[in-house]
């Protein structure tokens, strides 16, 4: 098929549903790249949809998911398989002790709205809070705790779900006395807000560690656990959507353990599947108990199936194996390092933040009126694309110029600093060429 008409099938069979597909045909991928159909090797930092943690094609992903196809893959949702089990006492032995039980899924989205369930059943209410850019997936109970895109045109959202300002250091108004960032006060005034509209149902609050979608936001430290106090004292459920910080990607196995707060349910996906659909959801064995005695019900086709279970035993195992989660943290200093320089060399580089292998990069018109650069950002990312560098932009109004950045966890030194020379050779192209 030419290259022509593969688009013109594009246009005339497939359902566009958010931006633009990248002007590319990928024909293959293998470790850090993926390859064009004109032969073109691509650095891929996105890891996929910021999923494949170990690269693409990894030999014992591939192993194992060629032995579970033939030999196990699915089963009826009642019936159990050793992979499950074992999975599920894998991930236990990496958590806190508290997170002991295990629901295996398949989208990030779907282990949201199964955690989403679980709270309001354990509490008995109904209410849900997220930050303000928060994404969390596009089926309805996760859909209505997103608030960073998709709330127009689709009529009225699940009711009770109620927001928290975003912790954006970079842009908050909350400021002390000396210019600093006063989070303190930001999650105070966040919470006197939720208390004056709540019904007096407030059942979870639904947060990332890292906020991905939402532009790159880290929580600062000492924010998660005033979070959970918050929490604590009206009765609520923290939920944790470690979809992309989880399993190695910001340093640490999951990124609460950098604060030293273990939520009350934990949601896995992207990375757990290294780019395979596998979620989870991992909470106490009192809540669990609990919402058995009302009745909880979650009986979907994939939950359960052994061949997810199989990969994320693969993806735990060679973490561990290769030691990922300490080279994920040597990897994200180097990176920290090049991003900090590009920030302290060209005007338009405003902020950098971010841990590990998952980072952003901010572009504005200028550092003092920190005014967004989408234009740019758009056109940056286009002159890496052509240079063999792939890049996400956050794709929502007024942070088109803010780089997602996320190699997977196997990226070598020098995959890691070439990637970033293309990003500066292209910003410096693009600034030349205004």
């Amino acid at each position: 098929m030419s290259t022509d008409t593969f688009w013109n099938d594009v246009d005339r069979h497939l359902v566009r549903y958010g931006a633009g597909f990248t002007p590319r045909v990928i024909e293959s991928a293998g470790g850090s790249y993926v390859h064009d159909s004109d032969g073109a090797a691509v650095l891929d930092f996105t890891s996929g949809q910021m999923s494949a943690v170990l690269g693409h094609s990894h030999p014992d992903i591939v192993r194992a998911v060629t032995h579970a196809v033939a030999t196990l893959d699915h089963l009826f949702s009642g019936m159990l398989s050793r992979p499950v089990v074992d999975l599920a006492k894998k991930l236990a032995a990496t958590l806190p002790e508290s997170l002991s039980k295990t629901l295996l899924l398949t989208t990030g989205a779907e282990s949201n709205e199964a955690a989403l369930k679980m709270a309001k059943l354990y509490t008995g209410k109904y209410e849900v809070v997220s930050f303000d850019r928060s994404w969390h997936g596009m089926t309805s109970g996760a859909a209505a705790a997103t608030f960073s895109a998709g709330r127009r045109g689709y009529g009225p959202a699940l009711p009770g779900n109620l927001t928290l300002p975003t912790p954006n250091a970079y842009r908050s108004p909350f400021r002390r006395p000396d210019g600093s960032y006063d989070w303190e006060t930001e999650l105070e005034y966040g919470f006197a807000l939720v208390d004056q509209q709540s019904s007096g149902a407030l059942a979870a609050c639904l947060i990332e560690p890292v906020l991905s979608s939402g532009g790159i936001i880290d929580l600062p430290p000492g924010y998660l656990a005033r979070l959970k106090e918050l929490c604590a004292e009206r009765g609520m459920l923290l939920i944790l959507d470690e979809a992309q910080t989880g399993l190695g990607r910001t340093g640490h196995m999951y990124a609460f353990e950098r604060d030293g707060v273990a939520p009350d349910i934990l949601t896995l996906s992207k990375t757990l599947g290294a780019g395979l659909p596998v979620a989870a959801v991992v909470t106490s064995a009192a809540i669990e108990q609990v919402c058995q005695e009302r009745g909880f019900l979650f009986f979907t086709t994939h939950v359960s199936d052994p061949l997810a279970a199989t990969v994320a035993l693969t993806v735990l195992d060679v973490i561990e194996r290769d030691g990922l989660v300490a080279r994920s943290a040597e990897l994200g200093a180097q990176l920290t390092d090049r991003l900090v320089g590009l920030r302290d060399t060209y005007e338009v580089v405003g902020d950098v933040r971010g841990r590990g292998l998952l980072q952003g990069l901010e572009l504005v018109k200028d550092k003092k009126s920190r005014t967004p650069a989408d234009a740019l950002g758009q056109a940056v990312t286009a002159a890496c694309l052509e240079r063999g560098l792939h890049l996400n932009i956050v794709q929502l109004p007024g942070m088109g110029g803010i780089f997602r950045i996320a190699p997977p966890l196997t990226t070598s030194d020098e995959e890691l600093h070439a990637g970033v020379d293309i990003l500066e050779a292209s910003l410096k192209a693009v600034l030349a060429g205004r």
